[in-house]
């Protein structure tokens, strides 16, 4: 089961959200090849970001580095990641359909 637009509202800041938006059927369809390739980026890297500081987070619970001392719970961040990650893999699988109808 998928998880709910509101959910993901919840999670992403405004800047964050309009891409994961785009990346949603059957606004998804619409773009092009160098359009979705683009946006992967994006979400790409929005991913590594959040990945990066869940390994800080936990790096610094472990206390082999400050990087992240004094922060929360990586849960949220986490969530996040999955956000992304869902996203990527919709834009993912609509590039590989359109380089398959070329």
């Amino acid at each position: 089961m998928g998880v709910e637009f509101s959910a993901e509202r919840r999670l992403l800041a405004e800047d964050e959200l309009d891409p994961v938006r785009r990346s949603h059927y059957p606004a998804l369809a619409e773009w092009t090849h160098s359009e979705l390739v683009e946006l992967a980026r994006f979400l790409r890297a929005r991913r590594d970001r959040a990945r990066d500081l869940i390994r800080d987070l936990r790096r610094a619970r472990r206390g082999k580095g400050g990087v992240g001392e004094g922060l929360g719970s990586e849960r949220g961040l986490a969530a996040k990641k999955q956000v992304y990650a869902r996203a990527l893999k919709r834009v993912n699988a609509r590039i590989q359909t359109v380089v398959e109808a070329k």
